[in-house]
């Protein structure tokens, strides 16, 4: 068990540095300096972890994370125990412990009156350790099945939905349409937040498990859905949610006005060394980023990178407080005001700040952002407020203000499938589509999300599609689709 006086003994929660803002914004690399077995803190912090009775960081985390037993584990300098507990329920904890926003340290006891565990840096810490030491080794199935599963897209639920089915003994093609597999993990998530190295090396695990990969496909345009469901026992649905959110103002057809996506997806391939031609640029330009979200502070780090002249974000709603409020108490995830580490590198961040127009010149491109100051009014709808308009120079703006479900034109056209008054693709409580053999994981079925939801999801929809295809499964299924985490 745990030392039942760790956190007494140390109080202090410490992370490790960050690369020199001056430093890394000359790269493309990991902001952060992950620090592993070389250095004792790590096992300090994993020692004030309580092992208390009632872990709530497992209800904070959907996939149900064995936190307390792998941080006692890393106290003991257990590594191969530790990520044998870890991978127990997290196919990608290297995924996870770099971009996730870590719900289970909302959760933790610990937090009810001092600073959570370092939960997230030691889960990055042990999955590190674990391929330096060559502890990541292919779990090959002992029989195939003879059942064929196709998943299609290869986010992060389509990549835990291919490794559990293979494990299972099933035959796995995974479908992507883009050049490479990965989906945003690839091209939405720039470098210095995950680094490509991470997802290849998974990748050449899952190869060596015997899962198929076919970059390059685009299933309903390249393959029908139809012919896809001919060729396999069971399809998955893992295509996201892409369909980006608009910003409906004037001047949304001017040159220099972009969603974040057409952005840092050429921004991510040039990283990578790819050829890309005819991409926006920030170089020497003045950027808007309409969004606060993660994808807009990706936006803003991608842009200092570039060399842009300016970097402003802004946010329609009010700041958030820097501490937990009362009306989200302890164990529920709170909103609070955040600083990432593309934030900390430079630019202007503005709260309650409405667009209300974009400017263009005679050539039809964007020169600025007229804007206003939210206001709240009482039936909850928040708008420009009258008088209080200025203008802001852009010569690029970026909107980031989420995603609103997947792409359904070729499923439904082809295959009839059902889908909900949101947009996503209608599922029941097995994850099954409306369509026979078809299942659905992530962000198709349950709207824009968090990385833990979709591995969470992928695993889950694979024990359906494992049940499906034998009568029964022994994969586990942490999550239903309905299941609600404790967040605020």
């Amino acid at each position: 068990m745990a030392d039942p006086r760790g956190f007494l003994k140390v109080r202090e929660r410490e992370l490790p540095p960050n690369r020199p803002v001056e430093v890394r914004l000359r790269d493309w690399k990991d902001t952060h300096a992950h620090r592993t077995e070389g250095q004792p803190f790590l096992k300090e912090q994993a020692g004030r972890c309580m092992d208390c009775g009632i872990p709530f960081c497992h209800q904070g985390c959907p996939l149900g994370n064995l936190i307390p037993e792998w941080n006692d584990l890393v106290r003991q300098g257990q590594w191969a125990d530790a990520i044998e507990r870890l991978h127990a329920t997290n196919n990608f904890p290297e995924f996870t412990g770099r971009v996730c926003p870590a719900p289970c340290e909302s959760s933790c006891v610990l937090g009810i009156n001092q600073p959570a565990v370092t939960i997230k840096n030691i889960e990055v810490s042990i999955i590190d350790e674990a391929f330096e030491r060559g502890l990541v080794r292919p779990q090959v199935p002992q029989r195939l099945t003879g059942n064929t599963v196709a998943v299609v897209g290869s986010g992060p639920a389509g990549l835990a939905a291919a490794q559990q089915l293979t494990r299972a003994g099933h035959t796995v093609v995974v479908y992507e349409r883009d050049d490479a597999i990965g989906g945003l993990l690839r091209y939405g998530i720039p470098d210095f937040k995950l680094e490509k190295g991470h997802i290849d090396r998974r990748l050449e695990q899952m190869t060596a498990e015997g899962t198929r990969f076919r970059p390059g496909v685009e299933i309903g345009t390249d393959i029908t859905w139809d012919a896809l469901r001919r060729r396999f026992d069971a399809v998955v649905l893992a295509t996201g949610a892409t369909v980006p959110r608009e910003l409906a103002v004037q001047g949304r057809d001017l040159a220099g006005v972009h969603v974040a996506m057409d952005f840092l997806t050429p921004a991510n391939k040039a990283a990578a060394g790819e050829p890309v031609e005819g991409a926006p640029s920030a170089e020497g330009k003045h950027v808007i980023v309409i969004g606060g979200g993660d994808t807009g502070s990706d936006c803003v780090g991608t842009s200092l990178r570039q060399g842009a002249a300016s970097v402003t974000t802004l946010a329609i709603g009010k700041r958030p407080p820097h501490e937990r409020p009362a009306t989200q108490p302890w164990p529920t995830d709170p909103i609070l005001f955040e600083v990432s580490t593309s934030h900390e590198e430079g630019g202007e961040r503005r709260f309650l700040a409405s667009t209300v127009e974009l400017v263009g010149d005679d050539e039809g491109k964007v020169v600025a952002l007229r804007v206003a100051e939210t206001e709240y009014l009482p039936d909850g709808r928040r708008v420009p407020k009258a008088g209080t308009e200025q203008e802001i120079p852009a010569d690029l703006v970026l909107v980031a203000m989420g995603f609103t479900g997947p792409e359904t034109d070729s499923l439904v056209a082809q295959t009839g499938a059902e889908t909900t008054s949101r947009g996503l693709v209608h599922r029941g409580e097995d994850y099954a589509a409306s369509v026979p053999g078809v299942f659905v994981a992530g962000d198709a079925g349950r709207g824009q999300s968090l990385i833990v939801w979709a591995i969470a999801e992928g695993r889950a929809t694979a024990a359906a599609v494992d049940a499906f295809l034998q009568g029964s499964t022994e994969l586990p299924a942490p999550v239903g689709p309905r299941t609600v985490a404790l967040r605020g």
